[in-house]
């Protein structure tokens, strides 16, 4: 009997510390430091405003003429290679850049990965 009282007077005075000890602070736990402050510069330079360029600008831009580009540009257009890169250019000129497929230049999902990158130009 004496045993039990015992054991449980040690749970409830475990129970009864636990929070206490949850909230106090870990004697490991680092502080911080306030990082010290930077001083400004004596003749500030206003930051450059970045150029904004129009999508339909990047795009054309980034268009590639399929009557006048080499092989090196029409090789680095996606699923196009070294094979297809030179069927293009043997298959010269085009009126248009669906001719791709009409002449069997290309397949069907090679025309569709690369058909807003190409424009066919007319001299």
């Amino acid at each position: 009997m004496m045993s039990s009282l015992l054991r449980t007077m040690a749970v409830l005075t475990c129970l009864a510390a636990a929070p206490a000890l949850a909230q106090a602070p870990s004697p490991a736990a680092p502080t911080m430091k306030p990082a010290p402050a930077m001083p400004a510069p004596s003749n500030p330079t206003p930051p450059k405003a970045p150029t904004v360029e129009s999508p339909a600008a990047a795009q054309k831009a980034a268009l590639v003429d399929i009557n006048s580009a080499t092989a090196a540009e029409l090789d680095a257009l996606p699923g196009i290679g070294a094979a297809r890169s030179a069927a293009i250019i043997k298959g010269r000129p085009y009126r248009g850049k669906d001719e791709l497929l009409s002449k069997k230049i290309i397949p069907q999902n090679a025309y569709d990965g690369i058909k807003d990158r190409i424009i066919a130009k007319q001299k």
